[in-house]
């Protein structure tokens, strides 16, 4: 693993799980009729604490996009998952609660996932699938998911639907981490020109508006430790499969080596519910009337 790659990703969840927690103390404010609405962004927008949480998310985005530039995606991505152990410092800070036996525990589960998976997998660069139609099946298939999620999760409101909003964006911050290494391979091939030649770009920006609109959403309508969880555990898995699906990512494939490979992921999704579910985490959203108003009945 190259020390910078470490370095870069790391640092990237940092900023991402800071961010995050600022972002949903302000969206936690925000009014609810603002649900799914790009609205909810301009409201935002005023709010300092939102801003500096968005200025803390890009800073993530960037390093991230560095990180994927110089590794790949297979590496990176269970890297950026561990976001959620910083967003667990700062709102341990704020709630002032101990981490006990659940965080310790979601702790050693998160740190031991990654490295299982990173150390049987051996995440090595390789030939890119040329075929545009393995590309966009993949990509498809998951912009399709999280387009059904968000659709059941507009129907649901306050019950399932922030999770499922969560999930969605995650699925689509995977697939924007795949086009970023695109438009990053297209840049080192032949500069700004190549990279606005093509359609990865756009794609790239447009995503990241809509995840950023379900995110915040999400975090408006409920506590962080119902959102974040998901989000966390569904972007690595996305990037992961467009990294091997059509980037060109190998893994190892003897019999040990998946063993381990599904025993790390699955150990990294545990520990990311279990620090999203503790206690530390930001819990409710300070508009209980509103809330009760929006709860299907």
């Amino acid at each position: 693993m190259s020390v910078l790659v470490l370095v870069l990703a790391v640092s990237a969840a940092c900023c991402l799980g800071l961010g995050f927690v600022l972002q949903q103390n302000a969206a936690a404010q925000a009014p609810l009729s603002d649900f799914l609405s790009p609205r909810l962004l301009l409201d935002l927008m005023r709010v300092p604490r939102w801003l500096g949480g968005i200025a803390l998310m890009v800073a993530g985005m960037v390093l991230g996009a560095i990180a994927l530039g110089k590794g790949e995606i297979s590496l990176v991505e269970p890297l950026l998952a561990t976001n959620l152990l910083f967003a667990l410092a700062l709102s341990r800070r704020q709630t002032r609660q101990p981490l006990g036996r659940q965080g310790w525990a979601g702790l050693g589960l998160l740190a031991g996932g990654v490295t299982a998976f990173i150390v049987a997998g051996e995440p090595r660069g390789g030939n890119a699938v040329t075929d545009p139609v393995r590309h966009w099946l993949i990509i498809g298939a998951m912009v399709g998911v999280a387009l059904l999620l968000t659709t059941y999760a507009k129907r649901s409101r306050l019950s399932a639907g922030p999770v499922l909003l969560a999930v969605a964006a995650g699925l689509l911050y995977g697939v924007q981490d795949a086009l970023t290494r695109v438009s990053g391979q297209r840049f080192s091939a032949g500069g700004l020109a190549e990279v606005l030649s093509g359609w990865q770009p756009y794609a790239v920006l447009v995503i990241g508006v809509t995840g950023l609109v379900l995110v915040q959403s999400a975090f408006e309508t409920a506590p962080l430790r119902m959102s974040l969880p998901a989000l966390t555990a569904a972007q690595p898995l996305a990037g992961i499969l467009c990294g091997v699906g059509f980037l060109g990512d190998r893994l190892r494939t003897d019999t040990g080596a998946l063993a381990w490979e599904a025993a790390g992921l699955a150990a990294i999704v545990a520990g990311i519910v279990l620090l999203g579910l503790h206690p530390a985490m930001p819990d409710g959203t300070g508009k209980p009337e509103q809330l009760r108003d929006l709860q299907p009945r």
